[in-house]
């Protein structure tokens, strides 16, 4: 499992340019079943993807093809994560 920070490299404004393409590229990548939660940053500095798999590399090809990325307007932090503890409801998370 990974861990992606986005953070915005640019104004929201110009974040807002390519934020439908973005959405779109999201929704692409949870279909294949690539990714299992994202969302904004509070204050909106940048975004989170929780994303499965266990290949670093298939998940640096995918995140290249981000919109947010391609457009210079975000930067990628990758995480390597591997739960270990999980509460009732998220013991899911702990499945290989």
């Amino acid at each position: 499992m990974f861990v992606v920070i986005l953070n915005y490299t640019a104004p929201l404004e110009e974040i807002d340019r390519h934020l439908e393409a973005h959405n779109a590229w999201l929704e692409e990548n949870f279909a294949a079943g690539h990714f299992l939660a994202s969302g904004r940053q509070d204050p909106r500095t940048g975004g989170l993807i929780l994303a499965r798999g266990s290949d670093r590399e298939e998940l640096v090809r995918i995140l290249a093809l981000d919109p947010f990325g391609q457009n210079k307007v975000a930067t990628h932090t990758l995480i390597d994560w591997r739960p270990s503890r999980a509460s009732a409801e998220a013991q899911w998370l702990l499945q290989p």
